[in-house]
């Protein structure tokens, strides 16, 4: 193994941070103002986490790279976890690389998804209600009671239309044991070696299908058909069937998780308005949220015009 060496190194989520590091490896800890039961807690998840990994890495697939977690320290609170080198696969690093590359990129992401899916048993198909995939609750209040505050009528008419849209769409889906938080900071890749890493799996668990195959990573990267396209292929078609790319009810699915994806960042900007807002750093926060709404709004509009309404 590297050398062990000391590091000040930023908390990986919410519960964990690194304490060491060395060429290949991390060694976290639970974040330090954690009591016992907190720690201990910490320690059944890195366990459950350390199962998923293990079973993933079992398929032994070359198109793309699981970091194992080499070990738990129960007394000292300590995991030990290979690194993954490169950096987040953001579009602009995506959008850089050679075709390849890119093709390379869009395989191993379709393989890990069929890989993952087909780990555990497929559910049978069943009608699912995409609005219960987001804070739905949250977006209606906000709408309803809170959004004329800082946007125009006609704004707040679009999201209630947006809102509604949305609220009512439902399809045939399966459960599927998935990641479930495939977004660009846990898809690591190094132009190196053009090797892909995915990592924490901590909320790996059965999902319906289609979230992690239109995820916030594919959308950003603007590969989701791509990528499913490679999905179709790859997937075992006596196990489960998938419609075809050119499948209208497949369309629609894709326009509505796009949408998800959007509605969760709307959503999580909303939340950190402030209406009396105490100081200039609210006060520019406030207009950071805003500005940062707006946009997400108009991608709704790109988003009607790829996928226009069928008559």
């Amino acid at each position: 193994m590297n050398t062990i060496k000391t590091q000040n190194l930023p908390n990986h989520g919410r519960e964990t941070y690194a304490v060491y590091y060395g060429d290949g490896f991390v060694l976290k800890r639970p974040l330090p103002n954690f009591n016992d039961e907190a720690k201990k807690a910490w320690l059944k998840k890195q366990h459950l986490t350390k199962q998923k990994i293990d079973e993933i890495r079992a398929v032994s697939n070359p198109v793309y790279n699981v970091p194992s977690m080499v070990f738990i320290n129960d007394d000292e609170y300590q995991i030990l976890e290979e690194r993954a080198l490169g950096q987040p696969l953001t579009a602009e690093l995506y959008n850089s690389l050679s075709k390849r590359q890119q093709f390379e990129i869009v395989n191993s992401i379709g393989s890990f998804l069929v890989d993952m899916n087909e780990l555990k048993p497929i559910g049978e198909i069943q009608r699912h209600k995409i609005a219960t995939d987001i804070k739905f609750a949250r977006l209606d209040r906000f709408i309803e009671n809170k959004m004329s505050n800082w946007f125009n009528k006609s704004e707040t008419e679009k999201m209630s239309k947006i809102r509604d849209e949305f609220g009512t769409f439902e399809y045939d889906t399966r459960l599927a044991w998935s990641h479930g938080d495939l977004n660009s900071g846990n898809v690591i890749y190094d132009t190196q070696t053009s090797k892909i890493y995915f990592i924490d799996f901590a909320e790996a668990d059965y999902k319906f299908i289609y979230r992690d195959i239109f995820a916030p990573l594919q959308v950003e990267l603007d590969i989701y058909k791509r990528v499913y396209e490679i999905y179709y292929l790859l997937h075992n078609k006596e196990l489960y069937q998938m419609p075809s790319i050119k499948n209208e009810a497949l369309r629609d699915i894709m326009k509505y998780r796009i949408m998800a994806v959007v509605l969760r960042r709307f959503i999580k900007a909303s939340d950190d308005l402030r209406l009396k807002p105490a100081s200039q750093k609210s006060r520019d926060n406030n207009s950071e949220k805003i500005r940062f709404m707006r946009e997400q709004m108009q991608k709704f509009d790109i988003i009607e015009k790829m996928f226009p309404k069928q008559y």
